[in-house]
């Protein structure tokens, strides 16, 4: 008989463990960390407090995260209460470029818009095609298109760079984040919170480009 035969019947046929409790007690097994024999029950003993530390653990990294996750939204909430009350669209930009800022660490922060009610000089053809086609938050080690040009003197020492699309009926603008730090924006990253960011700003911006 199979080891896995051994397995399927006793799962089919729990009361073994009843009709047979004597020879059941008197199996041993080689200890998990090695050292003495002991006999099932405590071999499932300390089974189930191994997965008691595990879901400890899994349950710990939940915690951590959801409180980061706490901090963040918080940061994205203060975002927004800035830009809705900002009175113009200048008062827009500078709240944009302050908060990413101090609130999230960006050390260096871009917007550019090529909206009818006001084009930023500099934005080329390739950077409008390339935010056009962002369905979702850009995130990697290479400047885009010539978007490295936006960050000015400091663009040699660039190593990370994200970008989100700024839309109305059409995209009208682009959002570049950039960091020294290789691991800032990376390829992988979630980009739930930058879509948010994104979503705001061009809401926030569309009320003062486009008339009511």
């Amino acid at each position: 008989m199979k080891p896995d035969d051994v397995a399927a019947y006793l799962k089919e046929h729990p009361e073994f463990f009843e009709h047979y409790a004597d020879v059941v007690a008197d199996v041993f097994i080689p200890h998990p960390h090695g050292g003495r024999a002991i006999s099932i029950s405590e071999r499932q003993i300390l089974t189930l407090r191994e997965r008691g530390k595990q879901l400890e653990g899994k349950l710990t990294e939940m915690i951590q995260f959801g409180e980061e996750n706490d901090v963040i939204s918080e940061k994205v909430h203060r975002l927004a209460l800035a830009l809705i009350g900002a009175r113009d669209l200048a008062a827009l930009r500078h709240a944009v470029d302050f908060n990413l800022r101090e609130d999230f660490s960006v050390p260096h922060v871009a917007l550019r818009l090529w909206h009818p009610a006001t084009a930023d000089a500099g934005v080329s053809e390739a950077t409008k095609v390339f935010a056009a086609g962002l369905v979702h938050p850009h995130c990697g080690p290479l400047a885009m298109a010539d978007t490295a040009a936006f960050f000015g003197e400091s663009a040699p020492l660039l190593k990370s760079y994200a970008y989100v699309a700024l839309r109305g009926a059409d995209c009208f603008g682009l959002l570049a984040l950039a960091s020294e730090d290789a691991q800032r924006f990376y390829p992988e990253m979630g980009t739930l919170y930058l879509t948010r960011i994104g979503e705001i700003v061009a809401a926030c911006l569309r009320r003062h480009l486009e008339p009511a």
